[in-house]
């Protein structure tokens, strides 16, 4: 049995450890409920844009745009798929970044000519460390996402959609549903599905409305400034994905934390009342030992003092 000594160095270090545990836990916490304060501000204009976009559908179901898919469209024997991948910036998240991960992983086998577009350093080391090529990084942190980070992330991926280099793009991120649920979500984001924005029930309206300078110009211009914010939001549900699954992370290791300190504290005070009653018996032993000492050396002065006389 480890000595006492021992065992409250081992309890300090694994106290130490649950109290750097619950400041993760609250630091996560405050993160994720700062970055939902951040959508709710900027949501009500995405959402404003969405419902001009149903607007213009309400008035033409059949207004063609490049950002939409279209029967008329030619089919190419061969198409280039692009990706965009949210990951963290580190660990310590449970699954949170293998699931995404794997995903990507499961897509790439399946279409090999990916080309990935990489949010997170977690996401980048793990290309580059099984030399899957990655056709842009965007190198700043993917801790508190913001509007301008999503509008630089847009300009990119739009460029390489108009320009041709890649002909559907996919977004690979993790919705927060709940409190308790994550789920990663792989969705289509160029060519948009008309479903999207439409609704089946929906009449077309009889009201004319006039579009300057085209019906077709403004629906592209409404798409364009509403990618921004689909891609912010999905970089603040996976942020706050993030932050969530730490805090059960940080939560169970903190429990855990507990559990040993309770174990080490039973096995502390079983060493503790060991030693004492090791001590106690030393003592016993030491006192027992002095009396029949003292009795030996009485006995031996009484038997000299008869031989005397």
């Amino acid at each position: 049995m480890p000595s006492t000594k021992e065992i409250k160095g081992r309890m300090k270090s694994v106290s130490d450890t649950q109290k750097i545990t619950n400041a993760m836990y609250m630091i996560a916490s405050t993160k994720m409920r700062r970055a939902k304060a951040e959508l709710d501000k900027t949501r009500p204009y995405f959402d404003a844009l969405r419902t001009e976009i149903e607007r213009v559908f309400q008035v033409d179901r059949k207004v063609q745009s490049r950002y939409f898919i279209s029967e008329k469209s030619p089919v190419k024997e061969f198409r280039t798929y692009g990706c965009l991948v949210i990951t963290a910036d580190k660990g310590l998240a449970g699954a949170y970044n293998q699931n995404v991960l794997k995903e990507a992983q499961r897509l790439y086998e399946e279409y090999p000519h990916d080309k990935f577009y990489v949010v997170g350093e977690y996401g980048r080391r793990y290309f580059e460390r099984r030399n899957i090529p990655m056709e842009h990084t965007f190198l700043y942190t993917a801790q508190n996402p913001t509007i301008r980070r999503a509008r630089e992330i847009s300009s990119v991926i739009l460029e390489a959609y108009e320009s041709g280099v890649i002909d559907d793009l996919f977004i690979i991120y993790t919705d927060l549903k709940n409190s308790v649920s994550e789920q990663v979500k792989t969705e289509r984001l160029l060519p948009f599905p008309r479903a999207f924005f439409i609704k089946e029930k929906e009449e077309i309206q009889e009201k004319e409305f006039e579009f300057v300078p085209s019906i077709e110009t403004v629906l592209n211009n409404c798409v364009r400034n509403f990618i921004p914010g689909y891609i912010y939001g999905a970089l603040v549900d996976s942020f706050c994905s993030e932050q969530n699954a730490r805090m059960e992370a940080m939560s169970a290791a903190s429990d855990n934390a507990q559990k040993i300190l309770d174990h080490l504290s039973l096995q502390y005070n079983h060493a503790r009342q060991a030693a004492i009653t090791r001590e106690i018996t030393e003592v016993s032993a030491g006192a027992k030992a002095q009396r029949k000492k003292k009795q030996a050396k009485a006995d031996a002065k009484r038997g000299e003092t008869v031989e005397h006389r």
